[in-house]
């Protein structure tokens, strides 16, 4: 077999964009499906035969019993967490392998992660709550643990207990406690029970899959590029590189190891948590987009705020990320508004720009108003849908500068487009 290379998909906008639907999709067609970054603070949820699965670390390519799905070394791992989604599905050892080198993300981790939030008052981030920042933190810091420690527990529980009495002052003025040395060592054994079988190199496991065997590879990451820890909406962004070239580190790749790169864009704007929005819709049609979009959080439950497609914030993502083409994801829920709109620009300064300032919270959007349309959803062509949403799209690849490659026209697998 040749030398193969491995195709991407990365979210665009500020994650939720429905990457889970299009890599389930995708991942019938791939042999190894690999998760790059983040921790259980992502959340997927994929509708398969109207049974629903909520995916927070297990891969997409789970739904395909032919994939195999690695936890690449960028994840942190909440062992509880993963341990839990496992049992939604059978026989999962030879289908899922975990990155001896990912950090692992524990109880105390959400703990400081929550009082952190509280001591910040009105200044929160807005984080899940989860400990994936502490957890990364700890990784930064050269202090964290990563999950190959699980093959002893005893040695494991030993250092974590050295690390609180190192930093008592500090986790006693949080409010954070001390864990209970014998009960911390029965729960880490429990976890190593469950997961050392599925432990390894994923690294190496990569490089084989690629260089010797020729199989298709996809990436998946979480969250989405306004995230970016690096180029995202900074403070209000997440711990991780969730960019395309976040993928390479996750998961021990180069550059050259890089195929086709897909970004995941909904058909409007939604942002959880706090930070700047620039097309954040304040009135009924926010409101409506909301609840035709069932904008909950699959994670938190927590409201997504709702506004129009930010066509700047896409351009500059779609450089970023070296994306081939858009996903637009779920073109029906604009079904029967009589206007949709863009934002083809932004007001800074009392100057029209097409980039994105540092300062976005002090930008206002310029909107272009397109017809609205009826009955977009469930079509399977692009001539199946109406004329006016045809030109919706057909102006978003103009203004972004990147090709819609694929158009997702509800929840179900099966009801979406494939451009030629």
């Amino acid at each position: 077999m040749g030398k193969t290379k491995a195709d991407i998909i990365v979210g665009i906008q500020w994650g939720d964009e429905g990457k889970g639907k299009i890599v389930d999709m995708l991942a019938q067609k791939y042999d190894m499906v690999c998760r790059s970054q983040g921790g259980h603070n992502a959340g997927h949820t994929i509708w398969v035969d109207g049974v629903r699965y909520a995916l927070h670390l297990i891969p997409s390519g789970v739904l395909n019993p032919k994939a195999i799905n690695v936890i690449g070394n960028g994840v942190v791992l909440s062992p509880a967490s993963i341990i839990k989604e496992m049992e939604q599905f059978e026989n999962l050892e030879g289908r899922l392998y975990i990155s001896d080198k990912a950090h692992l993300n524990l109880p105390y981790h959400a703990a400081i992660d929550q009082a952190k939030e509280r001591l910040k008052g009105d200044k929160a981030i807005g984080t899940t709550g989860k400990g994936i920042g502490p957890a990364y933190s700890d990784k930064i810091n050269r202090v964290g643990h990563r999950v190959g420690e699980l093959r002893d527990p005893k040695k494991l529980t030993a250092k974590i207990m050295e690390y609180f009495e190192q930093n008592k002052p500090v986790f006693d003025a949080m409010g954070v406690e001390t864990p209970n040395e014998a009960e911390l060592l029965e729960e880490l054994e429990g976890y190593a029970d469950k997961l050392v079988p599925f432990i390894t190199d994923t690294a190496v496991m990569v490089w084989e899959a690629l260089d010797k065997k020729g199989l298709r590879v996809l990436l998946e990451g979480a969250q989405g590029t306004m995230l970016d820890i690096d180029h995202g909406t900074y403070p209000y962004v997440t711990s991780s590189s969730t960019v395309s070239a976040g993928a390479c580190t996750g998961l021990g790749l180069n550059p050259k190891d890089i195929g086709k790169v897909t970004g995941i864009v909904k058909a409007y704007c939604t942002r959880v948590g706090n930070g700047p929005f620039p097309t954040e819709d304040h009135g009924s049609d926010g409101d409506r987009l909301a609840e035709v979009g069932h904008e909950f959080g699959t994670t938190t439950g927590r409201k997504r705020r709702c506004g129009w497609f930010d066509a700047v914030a896409t351009k500059y993502a779609s450089r970023l990320n070296g994306c081939d083409e858009l996903a637009l994801m779920k073109l029906d829920v604009l079904d029967g508004f009589e206007e949709v709109k863009v934002c083809v620009a932004y007001e800074y300064n009392g100057e029209q720009i097409d980039y994105l300032p540092q300062d976005l919270e002090n930008v206002k959007p310029i909107y272009k108003s397109f017809k609205g349309w009826e009955k977009s959803a469930g079509a399977r062509s692009f001539d199946e849908l109406p004329q006016s949403a045809q030109e919706y799209i057909r102006a978003i690849e103009e203004i972004t500068n990147t090709k819609v490659g694929i158009i997702s026209t509800s929840p179900e697998r099966d009801d979406t487009i494939i451009m030629e």
